[in-house]
């Protein structure tokens, strides 16, 4: 994929989202009362999309609710804190979910698996250390007690979209403090082949010239290292060749010819395999992971929908 669109799809995938969590539709009422007694919510509300001043029926059904401890009473302040931790909320889940998209659809999680990129690393934790905070004061405000979370329907959804929330954030925490690691130490393990003079074709893409790491490519059987080279900053030669790759065939089209490659330093051999080397345990836990996460969040979009448009 050409890196130069990876910011245009970054944004495409966070508006998606953002349509989607904030797309209105025509409600029926809120959640409990409409399962309860099947009115709409013009009803209980002078709006009759609902919110806002109520009824004569929506006063006695708050009343009752009062009575029951089942409702708390905000003052002005507390309502704009609220407006404004939702807020931060909602904007938090746009970030961390689009970014969950973007990584695992767009640049597929390969891309991760060579270590998880430090930027990708502090925008999620920082997503859901704000998430954490913002929820807990959101569920402090909207629930009057404990049995709300087993008695009303509002609260069955929510304790089901924490527990999700909880898997997540687990198997982030256990990404990044031991299958991180070690994923990054394999990344320095090729590097003993370079004394050896063999570089196989499924060590290659490790010296792909990014975070520290050295730039290998292949030539005609050959590899080369272009780590000092000013036209390969950063892994990258004109934008769409990428260091870790074969270039035999790619230099067939290339306006220069071949004395440019054989002008760096050559490092080694580049020798093929005849069987693909098996994925260690680690590796497999943190594909599972990642696929597991981008299913949780279609899960957790579903069940906001369950809340607030069934």
């Amino acid at each position: 994929m050409d890196r130069r669109h990876e910011p245009i799809h970054f944004i495409a995938s966070i508006t998606f989202l953002l349509l989607i969590i904030l797309m209105a539709v025509p409600c029926q009422a809120t959640p409990d009362y409409a399962k309860q007694t099947g009115y709409d919510c013009g009803k209980c509300h002078v709006d009759v999309i609902g919110g806002g001043k109520l009824t004569p029926v929506g006063e006695a059904f708050l009343e009752s609710l009062k009575a029951k401890g089942q409702y708390r009473q905000l003052s002005t302040t507390q309502h704009v804190i609220r407006l404004f931790v939702g807020y931060l909320h909602m904007l938090a889940a746009i970030v961390w979910f689009g970014t969950i998209m973007y990584v695992h659809v767009l640049l597929k999680p390969a891309y991760a698996s060579k270590g998880l990129p430090k930027g990708e690393l502090r925008l999620g934790w920082l997503s859901m250390f704000t998430l954490l905070v913002t929820g807990t004061l959101l569920t402090i405000a909207r629930m009057p007690n404990l049995a709300a979370f087993t008695t009303t329907r509002f609260g069955i959804l929510l304790s089901i979209k924490i527990a999700l929330f909880l898997v997540m954030l687990t198997s982030a925490f256990l990404v990044t403090v031991f299958i991180g690691p070690k994923m990054r130490q394999r990344l320095k393990s090729p590097v003993a082949a370079c004394l050896s003079k063999e570089i196989t074709m499924e060590q290659l893409p490790a010296f792909d010239g990014k975070e520290g790491r050295p730039a290998y490519i292949a030539y005609k059987g050959m590899v080369y290292d272009i780590t000092n080279s000013r036209l390969w900053k950063n892994g990258q030669h004109m934008v769409k060749h990428h260091a870790g790759t074969d270039l035999t065939d790619v230099l067939k089209n290339a306006p220069h010819g071949e004395d440019k490659v054989l002008a760096m330093p050559q490092v080694g051999m580049c020798v093929a395999t005849d069987r693909k080397p098996e994925k260690p345990l680690y590796e497999k836990v943190f594909y599972f992971f990642a696929y597991m996460n981008l299913a949780l969040v279609f899960v957790i979009i579903f069940v906001i929908s369950l809340w607030r448009w069934w």
